[in-house]
């Protein structure tokens, strides 16, 4: 208890109980600043990203060049965690039951939300997520098996009637095997299906010749393109891409009206903190809107999203439901 003297009903200290309400003060300005440094000094530990595809897919080429760009941003490092199965439910399971601290997150596609709708995945995406960041689009190829004797989307239509071919996509309920299905619907032929775990493994059936034919997303196909391990015979997009200058479109392949194109983004668990989110959310535009990021998926003909927000990205994702719910409800899927 200490002493003063009291004037006027002044409070006077003594220089003793002066200089010991200023310690106490400055102890406790030091504690708000550590605390709210500690509030800042995040990541202080690994992050990992949960992709639900095997290695070589274009969900894990994607996390992979956002991981080495964040560890080498944040000073910590960022690993890939692949947990392929159940068209990403696997992983996307783990993470939305993850500690929401910021240090589990989970790349979504387009994808994994027929998936959800086809109840492939158990996990109700907009529900026990928090939207982080769209991060890029993409436009499909349409690709064959190079021994396969078709070189446009007509021929490859006019085989499927004569003799029995198969198909590959990247599961059940995957924007692939929709946009398959939805192109046998358009053309009147039928394919059978084969689902594999992820759009790497179903490349290496379709460079092998096991199955014939795929449509698959740019970033998986575009090196085996033009290297000549598959045959790409058209593109899914409305226009075509600089990047395949003379590859035609679905659409102008004899399939008018059709159109197919995805694209990725960032989550994290429901309750990770709102200025958490926002913080990420600000890193990752500014590693996929940084010029060696875009100048690498232009080369293989995705394209960086526009800088965004966490709500912008939930819009994206609630209109995707929204339009993959009315297409499933029309088709009959062949599972």
């Amino acid at each position: 208890m200490m002493n003063c003297v009291r004037y006027f009903d002044v409070r006077v200290c003594t220089e003793r109980e002066a200089a010991a309400l200023l310690g106490v003060a400055l102890a406790s300005v030091a504690a708000g600043a550590c605390a709210a440094e500690g509030a800042r000094a995040y990541p202080v530990k690994p992050v990992r990203i949960m992709v639900g595809s095997p290695a070589g897919s274009g969900s894990d080429l994607l996390a992979r060049s956002a991981a080495q760009k964040l560890t080498e941003r944040w000073g910590h490092t960022v690993v890939v965690d692949n947990r392929a199965g159940a068209a990403g439910g696997v992983a996307l399971e783990t993470a939305a039951n993850a500690a929401a601290d910021g240090y589990t997150l989970a790349t979504l596609s387009a994808q994994n939300l027929t998936a959800m709708l086809l109840k492939t995945i158990s996990v109700d995406i907009p529900n026990v997520f928090a939207p982080v960041a769209q991060m890029m689009g993409q436009p499909y190829l349409l690709v064959v098996t190079p021994s396969l004797p078709v070189n446009s989307v007509k021929e490859l239509v006019v085989l499927a009637r004569a003799r029995p071919l198969v198909y590959a996509s990247s599961g059940v309920g995957s924007v692939v095997h929709l946009g398959m299905e939805l192109l046998k619907s358009l053309t009147g032929v039928d394919m059978s299906h084969v689902p594999y775990k992820g759009s790497g493994l179903s490349m290496i059936d379709v460079m092998g010749g096991r199955v014939h034919c795929a449509i698959t997303n740019t970033l998986t196909a575009g090196p085996l393109v033009k290297n000549g391990r598959i045959r790409a015979i058209a593109i899914t997009s409305a226009q075509r891409k600089s990047v395949f200058p003379d590859l035609p479109t679905v659409a102008e392949s004899g399939v008018p009206g059709y159109e197919l194109n995805s694209w990725y983004g960032m989550l994290a668990p429901l309750k990770t903190p709102s200025a958490l989110v926002r913080a990420l959310n600000a890193d990752i535009n500014a590693i996929m809107n940084s010029a060696e990021i875009r100048e690498k998926l232009a080369a293989d003909g995705a394209e960086a999203a526009r800088a965004n927000t966490p709500v912008q990205f939930k819009q994206i994702i609630d209109r995707e439901v929204a339009r993959w719910q009315k297409v499933i409800a029309t088709m009959p899927i062949d599972k």
